[in-house]
């Protein structure tokens, strides 16, 4: 039974005046059923009568009655269905009548209210309303707590009456029954299928791919984009260095699977790391990163130029004279169209404003070549459209009061079809309609920092309209297509009467920010029909070959309870291990060793099993035996009894199980067999491993295995060993018995193995006994004398992996084994060792176990244990990455200084070089000026002077220093920027104007290079400004043909306004915020000041 919490009390009292009654069925329903918005199937009311109701069963059900095609009866708890005392509660629900006859899969969308009232007056009642999707596993709702008892048989305040009355009452239900178009009302998503209801299905969401997502399901119903992207050749490309191959491979994925399908290959193509995988970009800049790699490796193939002729138009920039007849214009294409979403009401507005006329008059009039100043009209129109369109909402500006950008949620509609042959140019092509029909939305729900993206397409003409939310797709109706994603205020689909009802209005964030139609003309052809021969046959059969690899590992993971894993240790393996036992298995701080490992099924015959073992290590069976290793109670694994040879019905699982106490892998030891006429060890011997700890090496290596009498002196070994070794006879040596980690003991020789305590599988580890003075040597050297001191190491070593902290230093990353007693002196100590670098000149820093990111730089005066300078690390503590620096400056040196880094930009606004500096945390910035001008070239004859600044974020601004900050107070991470200051703008007197520059290409948001300062002068013509500029920035007279001039006003919100040469751009009124923008290509491809640049390397 379901359970709606907090509707156990009804309907909150009511005033007087608006009483209405259970049996004036309108008013009641409108009164206590709000509108949701969607279309009402049927409605019904059903009334149900019952008296004697303290002598009612426990639980009743009405009559059933019609609705909606659909049969629901009323069931009742008239003592409550819960967990609440007894007759306390009254619950009542609406119940599916007869499911089981129901069809399969069948569901019922509701809305209802349930009503308990007075049989002799309907005006007086308790009543609760709700709704949901009936289905087969949920085919009864209502309320467990619907009204307490007590509430119901006593009057109520500003009542003449008991809802229920000398035992009796009415129960009432209204039923609307609502259309569901789409078949998703109110669905749970439980087992969903979107191939099986939409024939599409999703794509996995990485960490913050929503984005790419919602344009890659775009892309792929561009159908004539995705033929185009099946034809560039890509049989000898790898996935994940190749972005066309991946692509290929993500649409043939959604072309055929059933299952969501995952992106990892195709962002790891593109260069990206996982991090990149969690940064939301903007899709824009992210839709033309891929097209312009796309494009590049289309050329030369059947593909070239589908590109172009799918998303690029043209247009005209102009400057027409009103009384004479002169123009002068320039064309452009683009391949996507930016338009105001501020103060623009649908998208006519936008396009009228983006075309929207401005007069060049009065004292702004044009100077015309040749004609003198003349009244002129400016704009932009556009020559062509492309068939696949896509328009940019400009849902994101930059705020000025806050500095910062923010997003635009204000209403803007859209159409299913828009005639956009207003905006052309009057001397178009319009030998066919240029009527578009709406193919995707996209869509963006949160704010600024964050929030969801998915799409909504409408594949053809007759596919309806689908949502692809990440990894699923349902269809939407025309309303969630439309409506639901202008933004502006929610009214929550309830008209106006009923406020009462109603959730306040608010803001809604969820809304369009990219369209893309196509033109009606080209539909046909763009969404042409896919057939089989669309798809290039070497990705089906590479892709056929993968899942069939794919479902051979899936069966083998299937029946992976049918096998488990044998390990084995040989004596070559055993020779290789430096660490505790005859192999690591599962220590926490070093890799498990790498041993000869078989795949086994459980009931495999021990018989079989040890014939592989001998084929694969090549010995007659006859010459082996196994032995199996358990876990001691100690924590050590050893060795304990071999494994009988005449069972025949003995199989691996049974020797796991019983022998092994049920481990999960099976760990065995190759024991060979020196004389295969004698099987069996000898009587009353054990087998003792030994290893040699080497002082000179200082290294612990396996030495073989011995088998020796229990009643043999220990001392017996010593003879032994020095055959082994080939050492001279008489060598004296000194035994430990390894018990387990942290319990190493010296033995006595002259005991039996017996009275030592000796086993099968012991461990003893053998040194030559060294005199006094090599002792003394090695402890001077910081060395190990004893395998005592050996084996601590082992059990506290850890790898720590060291990386250059910046990438540019081209330095190695390396990996260095150390003590977890030891510390930072001796790490920065065997760091320098291997960089070959003063180690007090090593900067440390911490870093983010998880995602790599740097976290702390150590500070050497705390001389912190390397155990401390790992901890906490809970994610992976076998290793640490330490990320090192390598200084010109002692680290004692610098915690009393800061290290910054300027980059000069001198008199011609150019990156020359970056300037480190360490100086006191109390210099001032004028300070630090004045040690640059030291280390650069000043102009012969300029001021001298020199500027320091930052950028601001949106990268158009200079953010200048006075010259008494103190630089250990700028905020980190800062990067700082200085300049010449030229003559010009030192000696400008009041008449000139100081205004901004920056660079960009092609968009303000693509800003590149560094901003500056220059003056503008009183009457001066563009063209003459041009050539100061010129000299500003020193280019070429080549390189300034391609620069374009814009005046940015961040007040209009408008595109670049381009400045003609005959433009006086000193009679613009500047804000404080307007600038001048070079627009032109970013050469060195720097990404801007702003967010991080997107970038497809494959």
């Amino acid at each position: 039974m379901d359970v709606i919490d907090g509707k156990g009390d009804g309907a909150p009292p009511m005033e007087i005046d608006d009483l209405v009654s259970v049996r004036d069925h309108d008013a009641f329903a409108a009164k206590h059923m709000p509108d949701l918005g969607h279309d009402v199937k049927d409605f019904k009311v059903f009334s149900w009568r019952l008296n004697n109701w303290k002598k009612l069963d426990k639980k009743l059900t009405s009559q059933e009655f019609e609705c909606g095609g659909h049969k629901w009866r009323i069931l009742l708890f008239p003592f409550g269905n819960s967990n609440a005392p007894p007759n306390d509660t009254v619950s009542v629900y609406l119940d599916y009548a007869e499911p089981k006859k129901a069809p399969e899969g069948w569901h019922a969308c509701a809305q209802f209210a349930l009503v308990i009232s007075n049989i002799n007056d309907p005006t007086i009642y308790t009543v609760s309303h709700a709704n949901h999707r009936f289905i087969a596993e949920e085919c009864d709702w209502g309320f467990t707590r619907f009204s307490e008892l007590r509430k119901l048989f006593n009057v109520q305040e500003g009542q003449m009456r008991p809802t229920i009355e000398d035992e009796s009452a009415e129960i009432t239900v209204y039923v609307r029954v609502l259309e569901d178009p789409t078949g998703v009302l109110w669905h749970n998503f439980v087992n969903y299928d979107s191939k099986k209801e939409t024939g599409f299905v999703g794509l996995k969401n990485q960490g913050a791919t929503c984005y790419m997502n919602s344009l890659l399901q775009s892309l792929y119903c561009t159908r004539y984009f995705r033929k185009a992207v099946y034809q560039i050749p890509t049989e000898d490309d790898l996935p994940i260095e190749s972005v066309a191959l991946a692509l290929q491979r993500v649409f043939y994925h959604l072309q055929t699977s059933d299952q969501p399908v995952g992106t990892t290959e195709l962002t790891k193509s593109f260069g990206w790391k996982s991090l990149d995988s969690f940064l939301q970009h903007d899709v824009q800049e992210f839709n033309r990163v891929l097209q312009d790699k796309l494009e590049s490796k289309m050329k030369g193939t059947q593909a070239e130029g589908a590109i172009a002729k799918l998303f690029v138009g043209k247009m005209k920039s102009y400057i027409k004279c009103v009384n004479v007849d002169y123009e002068s214009s320039r064309i452009e294409e683009f391949n996507d169209i930016q338009l105001n979403v501020k103060g623009m009401k649908n998208l006519y507005e936008s396009f009228r404003d983006y075309v929207a006329v401005e007069m060049l008059d009065g004292e702004n009039k044009y100077q015309a070549e040749g004609l003198g100043l003349q009244d002129a009209k400016k704009g932009i129109i556009f020559e062509s459209f492309p068939p696949v369109l896509h328009l940019q909402l400009k849902r994101f500006e930059y705020d000025i009061q806050r500095d910062a950008m923010v997003k635009i949620n204000d209403r803007h509609e859209f159409p299913f079809e828009i005639d956009l042959d207003e905006f052309l140019d009057i001397n178009a092509d319009r030998s066919h309609p240029w009527v578009y029909k709406l193919h995707g939305v996209l869509v963006h729900s949160g704010d600024l920092h964050g929030g969801h993206y998915f799409a909504l397409i409408k594949p053809d003409r007759d596919t309806r309209w689908l949502k692809f939310d990440d990894d699923r797709v349902t269809p939407v109706t025309d309303k969630e297509v439309l409506e639901e994603n202008y933004g502006g205020e929610a009214l929550n689909g309830m008209p106006p009467t009923l406020q009462r009802n109603q959730v306040r209005a608010m803001k809604r964030f969820t809304n369009a920010y990219m369209l893309v139609y196509i033109r009606e003309f080209a539909i046909d052809e763009v969404l042409a029909p896919f057939s089989v021969d669309d798809t290039p046959p070497h990705l089906k059969r590479r892709l056929d070959e993968e899942r069939l690899q794919i479902e051979a590992k899936k069966r083998e993971r299937e029946e992976q309870h049918l096998f488990l894993t044998a390990k084995v240790i040989t004596d070559e393996t055993f020779a290789h291990h430096e660490g505790f036992d005859l192999a690591t298995f599962d220590e926490k701080n070093w890799p498990p060793s790498d041993l000869p490992s078989f795949r086994v099924l459980k009931q495999e015959n021990y018989s079989t099993f040890k014939s592989r073992v001998a084929l694969h290590f090549n010995y007659p069976e006859n010459q082996i035996r196994l032995w199996v290793l358990v876990n001691r109670q100690n924590k050590t694994v050893r060795p304990d009894t071999h494994i009988p040879e005449n069972e025949a019905s003995l199989t691996v699982e049974l020797i796991r199980n019983n022998m092994a106490a049920r481990q999960t892998d099976l760990r065995l030891y190759l024991d060979v067999i020196a004389d295969p006429s004698k099987p069996d060890p000898p009587s009353q011997s054990i087998m003792i491993f030994l290893k040699h700890f080497d002082t000179s090496k200082q290294t612990l290596y396996g030495a073989g295995k011995v088998y020796m009498s229990r009643t043999s002196k220990v001392g017996d070994l010593v003879p032994i060993i020095n055959e082994r070794m080939r050492w001279t006879p008489g060598t004296a040596l000194k035994l430990y018995e390894e018990i387990k980690p942290g319990m190493i003991e010296l033995m006595k020789l002259k005991l039996s193995f017996g009275q030592s305590e000796i086993q099968d599988g012991d461990v003893i580890c053998f040194q030559v006994d060294l005199p006094e003075k090599e002792i003394n040597d090695l402890d001077s050297q910081g060395l190990y004398n004893n395998p005592v001191q050996f084996y601590d190491f082992l059990q506290n070593r850890v790898m720590i992996i060291f990386k250059p902290r910046y990438d540019d230093q081209g330095d190695d990353e390396f990996s260095l084994v150390l003590s977890k007693k030891q510390n930072y002196d001796i790490m920065s100590a065997k760091a320098g060792e291997y960089l070959r670098h003063d180690p007090i000149k090593l900067r440390f820093t911490t870093t983010n176990p998880t995602s790599g990111a740097a976290k702390s730089i150590l500070k050497r005066s705390l001389n912190q244990s390397i155990a401390e300078i790992m901890a906490p690390s809970y994610a992976n503590p076998a290793t640490t990455v330490i990320m090192y620096e390598k200084l010109d400056v002692s680290i004692v040196e610098l915690e009393t200084k800061r290290s910054l880094k300027v980059t000069w930009t001198g008199i011609h606004n150019k990156e020359e070089a970056t300037h480190p500096f360490l100086l006191p945390k109390t210099s001032m910035v004028h300070d630090l000026a004045d040690h640059l001008a030291k280390l650069v070239t000043l102009s012969p004859g300029g001021t001298g002077k020199i500027r320091i600044f930052e950028i601001s974020k949106d990268g158009k601004t200079q953010k200048e220093f006075t010259g008494s900050e103190m630089i250990g107070n700028i905020p980190e991470p800062v990067e700082l920027y200085a300049e010449e200051i030229p003559r010009e703008e030192l000696e400008a007197d009041d008449s000139d104007k100081v205004i901004g520059v920056f660079h960009f290409s092609k968009e303000l948001s693509r800003t590149h290079g560094v901003p500056f300062k220059f003056v503008v002068k009183r009457g001066e013509k563009f063209a003459d400004t041009k050539k100061r500029l010129q000299a500003r920035i020193g280019v070429s007279d080549k390189d300034l043909t391609k620069y374009r001039f814009a005046l940015i006003q961040v007040s209009t919100f408008k595109q670049p306004s381009y400045i003609e040469d005959e433009d006086t751009i000193y009679e613009h009124q500047f804000a404080p915020e307007d600038v001048l923008g070079l627009d032109h290509v970013d050469k060195k491809s720097r990404s801007g000041a702003g967010e991080k640049a997107i970038v497809i390397r494959g």
